[in-house]
């Protein structure tokens, strides 16, 4: 387990990474803590990821809806207010989108399977 102290998270004064897609643009907004990393990510409008993720998420779409794409070729929709949890490899995963969306994104050390 890892102790965080209190503490909050003012994402206008957290610097924003653009990440080109196979079309379209991810802007993270991350902040690091021990074994953790917090996420605000915005998808442009027409994002298509250009790769396949095996990482663990706790991706929850704050405005806006996407695509989370499976390696085997299942899709589900996640419009604002739902959320996804898998751990790290686990599924293949992409995401897509029409529009814009902005994500929450949470994952670390705690998502790691059980050995």
């Amino acid at each position: 387990m890892y102790t965080i102290p209190f503490q909050t998270i003012d994402w206008d004064k957290i610097e924003t990474t653009e990440y080109i897609g196979t079309t379209g643009t991810a802007y993270w907004q991350t902040v690091l803590l021990d074994g953790l990393r917090i996420r605000k990510v915005v998808y442009s409008g027409n994002y298509f990821a250009d790769h396949w993720c095996q990482k663990g998420h706790i991706v929850h779409c704050l405005e806006g809806e996407f695509i989370s794409e499976l390696e085997n070729g299942e899709t589900f929709k996640l419009i604002q207010g739902m959320t996804y949890i898998v751990s790290d490899d686990l599924s293949s995963h992409r995401s897509k989108t029409v529009n814009k969306v902005t994500l929450l994104i949470i994952d670390g050390d705690f998502l790691k399977p059980s050995k």
